[in-house]
C-alpha cells in the first residue's frame, strides 16, 4: 500500500528538498501552503497541496487526515519579538500536534527543529525552537515522534548562510567574536536524508537527534573560509568586527525593523547565537538507531552550492573560469 505523508513548510528552504526526495521515493504527498506563497509550489504529480497556514487549524486537520506520517519543517528565524517567534514556532506547532492526535490511528511525527534549541537563553530564536519541542513532548501522548536538530544548513536555495559565502566569494568575510568558536554544519540533502532513513525504520517515541555533517570538532571560521577559498580559487580577507560594533548595529537593526513592520535577521540574540563558542553537534545517537551517515563534504556542498548560485563566479574556480572563455 502506497505510503502517505504530511509536510509543512515545503515551499521553504529544507521542506522543498525533503518534498522532491519524498516524490523521488513515491510517497503519497499532501503539502501545506500559504495561498501568498503559490509561486513557489514544487510541481509533483503525487502532492496535494493543501491551502492554509499554521493558525488555521482547519487546513491543519485536512492536512494530516489519514496519513501515515508528518513532517513538520514549517518555522520562522527572524522575527522582531518574542512573540513574533512562539506565535510560529510554538504555537504552531502546538496546533500540528492537536490536529495529528485527532488522527487514528495516529501518525508518526517529526519535527525539525535547530541545534539552537540545546541555548535557548541564547536569543527568542533559540528559545521559541526548545519550547516547541517542549510542546510536542508535553502534549503527543502515545503518537510516536522524533525531533531533528540539524547545525546550520546550508545549500542550493539557502537564504541565510549563502550571503555570507557570497560575500567570501567577493574576497571578504566578516569576523566577529572569539577566533576559537566552533561550528558543525550540514548539507541540507544529508539532512533530507536523515529524516528519510528513520521514515524508513520507524520512529522510537521520544528521541531527539543532532544532525551535523560528521565533521569531528566541527570547524572554526578559519576553516570556513579556508574552504570557500580552495573552492573559489581566490584569496579571501578578513575584516574583523568589533563585537560592540556588532551589538550596536543589531539593536539599531531591531529598532528600525520594528518601526518598519519587517522581519530582521541581525538582532542582539543573533549575535548572541553567532559568538557562542560551541554549536558543536554529535550525530552518535542517529547512527547508532538508523545507520544514517552524512555523505557530502564542507568542500563538496560548497561547490555544489555556489556553483548553482553563480554570482561573482562562486563555486568556479579561477582556473575553470579561463578554461570557460
Amino acid at each position: 500500500m502506497r505510503r502517505s505523508i504530511a509536510i509543512t513548510g515545503a515551499t521553504g528552504f529544507v521542506g522543498g528538498v525533503l518534498l522532491t526526495r519524498l516524490a523521488a521515493a513515491d510517497w503519497r504527498i499532501r503539502a501545506l501552503f500559504r495561498p501568498g506563497s503559490l509561486h513557489k509550489r514544487p510541481s509533483h504529480g503525487n502532492t496535494e497541496w493543501i491551502p492554509g497556514d499554521l493558525e488555521d487549524g482547519e487546513s491543519l486537520r485536512r492536512l494530516v487526515a489519514g496519513v501515515d506520517a508528518v513532517v513538520h519543517c514549517a518555522g520562522i528565524v527572524r522575527g522582531a519579538t518574542r512573540r513574533d517567534f512562539e506565535k510560529i514556532n510554538v504555537e504552531g506547532a502546538a496546533r500540528l500536534v492537536s490536529a495529528a492526535r485527532e488522527q487514528y490511528p495516529e501518525p508518526r511525527f517529526f519535527f525539525i527543529s535547530s541545534l539552537a534549541a540545546r541555548e535557548p537563553h541564547l536569543s527568542h530564536y533559540a528559545a521559541s525552537k526548545r519550547k516547541g519541542e517542549r510542546t510536542l513532548a508535553a502534549d503527543a501522548g502515545p503518537m510516536p515522534w522524533v525531533i531533528f536538530r540539524p547545525t546550520a544548513v546550508y545549500g542550493p536555495g539557502d537564504r541565510e548562510l549563502l550571503p555570507v559565502f557570497r560575500w567570501m566569494c567577493r574576497g571578504i568575510a566578516p569576523v566577529i567574536g572569539s577566533p576559537g568558536k566552533r561550528i558543525s554544519l550540514l548539507y541540507v540533502e544529508d539532512l533530507a536524508e536523515a529524516v528519510l532513513c528513520c521514515l524508513k525504520r520507524g520512529a522510537d517515541r521520544g528521541r531527539t537527534y543532532e544532525v551535523h555533517d560528521g565533521h569531528a570538532g566541527g570547524y572554526s571560521w578559519e576553516d570556513i573560509i579556508d574552504v570557500v577559498a580552495r573552492v573559489n580559487g581566490r584569496k579571501i580577507h578578513r575584516i574583523k568586527v568589533p563585537l560592540s560594533l556588532a551589538r550596536l548595529g543589531a539593536a539599531f537593526n531591531l529598532v528600525a525593523a520594528r518601526l518598519l513592520g519587517r522581519a530582521p535577521m541581525l538582532t542582539p540574540g543573533k549575535v548572541n547565537e553567532l559568538v557562542h563558542p560551541d554549536w558543536v553537534g554529535d550525530n552518535a545517537a542517529l547512527t547508532g538507531d538508523t545507520g544514517w551517515l552524512p555523505r557530502v563534504s564542507l568542500e563538496e556542498g560548497l561547490r555544489q552550492t555556489l556553483r548553482q548560485d553563480g554570482s561573482a563566479g562562486c563555486g568556479i574556480s579561477i582556473r575553470e573560469q579561463r578554461k570557460a572563455r
